[in-house]
């Protein structure tokens, strides 16, 4: 069931995105891997962009980066439904007409949901929106639904500052003893 959702998502994401390690017959295994490089390098939106984006449609990111650097490998499990699958898909689809708003000039990268991605609930009711897009393209993309939006509790984090600095919040190993 697993490898027949991961070729019907390669499927439906082909003409959005490209699609890696197909083998006989254009299919993949288990997994779907899509290939965001080339998008990078035409309009500067970052695979953590768009990870970040599609918490913003209720989703947990799949894995960035692995096995190959700029790739998103997306692995649905057996027991997620076919309108689960659409609304991911969907999610993906409207993202990458977000990225060509970016590359035709008509959306700043710096200043775009891409970027600014995850929204939370205290930035969506803010008195002031200081962007170039409305509150309602931030809070509610492609029409999602109010039960499946996520309020993350912060915003995106530096993780690279994260990686490069590790902050121990432990008790002391005595503790323990």
């Amino acid at each position: 069931m697993a490898i027949l959702q991961a070729n019907y998502i390669a499927n439906r994401l082909e003409k959005h995105y490209p699609v890696l390690y197909r083998g006989p017959g254009n299919l993949v295994a288990h997994e779907c891997i899509i290939d965001l490089r080339d998008l990078k390098d035409a309009s500067g939106v970052t695979v953590d962009d768009v990870a970040k984006r599609l918490i913003d449609f209720g989703f947990h990111a799949p894995t960035m980066s692995f096995p190959v650097a700029g790739t998103l490998m997306i692995e649905p499990t057996e027991s997620e439904s076919l309108a689960e699958l659409d609304r991911f898909c969907e999610a993906l689809i409207c993202i990458r007409g977000e990225i060509a708003a970016i590359q035709a000039g008509e959306m700043d990268l710096d200043d775009s949901p891409l970027r600014n991605a995850p929204l939370t609930a205290a930035e969506a009711t803010a008195d002031q929106w200081d962007h170039g897009y409305s509150r309602s393209e931030a809070a509610w993309p492609a029409g999602i639904s109010h039960m499946d939006r996520y309020w993350p509790p912060v915003s995106r984090i530096d993780g690279a500052h994260g990686d490069k600095n590790l902050i121990c919040a432990c008790t002391p190993l005595d503790d323990y003893r």
